[in-house]
C-alpha cells in the first residue's frame, strides 16, 4: 500500500476500500510497519498530524491543508465503539 493509492480515493467506498486494504496489508505483512500496535499506530498519527505543514511544504501536496478533520475525528471515534 502506497501513498500513490491515497490519490484514487474519491467517494466514501473507496475510503472504506482503502481502509480495508490497509489492514488487510498489517494482517499479511506485519513486518512493513514501523507501528504495528494500536498504541504506537496512534501516537505516530498524532506526530505526524503536528507536522502535516511541513510535509505540505516540503512535498507540495496542498490539498493536505484543507481536509474535514471533523469526519475524520467522527471516524475514529466511531471505530472505538463500533462492532
Amino acid at each position: 500500500m502506497s501513498f500513490e493509492r491515497v490519490r484514487d480515493i474519491q467517494s466514501r467506498e473507496d475510503l472504506a476500500d482503502f481502509v480495508r486494504e490497509f489492514r488487510e496489508g498489517l494482517l499479511l505483512n506485519p513486518d512493513d510497519w514501523e507501528n504495528p500496535d494500536l498504541e504506537r499506530f496512534l501516537a505516530a498519527m498524532e506526530a505526524w498530524i503536528r507536522s502535516m505543514d511541513m510535509y505540505a511544504k516540503n512535498s507540495g501536496d496542498s490539498d493536505i491543508t484543507t481536509p474535514s478533520w471533523s469526519t475524520f475525528a467522527k471516524i475514529l471515534c466511531a471505530s472505538k465503539v463500533y462492532e
